[in-house]
């Protein structure tokens, strides 16, 4: 059992602070990983969760094996983002303010395939012509659009 529903058992949906790992993951043609999520059937971007003992490398590094299937080589840190923007309600009720840790995947090996039930589907995108996102994934491809988070 995980850290964050183990932690559900004793709070409900009331908010937590949660910490977690997102990767930016771009293929030879500059475009982006998205997975349709299960829950909100909406796109979003690989992350999840730290759990207990794990490092936020490690946390990027299984959440985007778990989600997608590949494996990350070398990560480079992004940025922190935190704050009332990142606040999300699941459609279960349980409410959370997210502290995202971005990393870029660098390279990666493997391919594409769901491994659990977060995901409806994974589908690279160009930045310029993205689908319907889930809230905190449209503000970081806002930001990388804008120019207030640098990925080169």
């Amino acid at each position: 059992m995980g850290y964050i529903t183990n932690l559900r058992k004793y709070v409900g949906h009331e908010p937590l602070i949660g910490l977690g790992a997102t990767t930016l993951v771009f293929n030879d043609k500059d475009e982006i990983l998205l997975n349709l999520r299960s829950d909100t059937n909406t796109w979003g971007l690989p992350g999840g969760s730290m759990e207990l003992y794990e490092t936020i490398e490690e946390t990027a590094i299984r959440e985007l094996k778990e989600e997608t299937g590949i494996s990350a080589g070398e990560l480079e840190l992004v940025t922190v983002l935190s704050g009332k923007d990142y606040y999300f309600e699941y459609p279960n009720g349980d409410k959370m303010y997210t502290v995202i840790v971005l990393f870029k995947v660098k390279n990666y090996t493997g391919n594409l395939h769901i491994n659990d039930n977060e995901s409806n589907q994974l589908k690279f995108f160009a930045l310029n012509n993205l689908p319907t996102m889930e809230s905190r994934a449209n503000i970081i491809i806002d930001k990388i659009n804008n120019g207030n988070i640098n990925i080169n």
